[in-house]
């Protein structure tokens, strides 16, 4: 099952709920500027062209309790959209896609170990793997924070 198909069956538990749309797209939403995402609900940051990958406080939050990590191993070679990686939960399995293309530069380890740092620091700790970008203009192609936070209001 792919992270949107279970991120899509969250999001109608979660509007069944007595949460309000606002507070909602609060808990959701990051500060970090500079964080572009796919609407798969991965994200990426780059600093001296090497991206680092996660999934967002969104995504992390529909799949559950995190058990099971597997990453792209260092020296992989990434196309925007390739399927490179793994999570499963309590409550699913779902597959990893990587916003940019290029090669991965180093894995979370920590995260493979400890799963559970995805659910507790998702923008931070629990970043997945990082990426020397092969084509930095593919980042025109992702949402920017609002854009995503937007499309989080409107498709969930």
């Amino acid at each position: 099952m792919v992270l949107s198909s279970v991120i899509r069956a969250a999001s109608r538990v979660n509007r069944s709920c007595a949460v309000s749309h606002c507070c909602r797209r609060a808990t959701y939403s990051t500060d970090s500027k500079g964080r572009y995402f796919t609407k798969k609900h991965e994200w990426v940051t780059v600093k001296d062209n090497i991206g680092t990958v996660g999934i967002s406080n969104y995504a992390q939050d529909a799949l559950g309790e995190v058990v099971y990590v597997q990453l792209p191993e260092v020296g992989t070679a990434v196309e925007a959209g390739d399927e490179c990686g793994a999570l499963e939960s309590v409550k699913a399995a779902s597959e990893v896609y990587t916003p940019v293309s290029g090669t991965i530069t180093e894995k979370n380890v920590a995260v493979e170990k400890t799963p559970a740092l995805i659910n507790q620091s998702c923008f931070e700790d629990g970043w997945l793997f990082r990426v020397k970008l092969s084509k930095t203009d593919e980042l025109n192609g992702l949402l920017d924070q609002t854009a995503y936070e937007k499309y989080l209001e409107e498709d969930h």
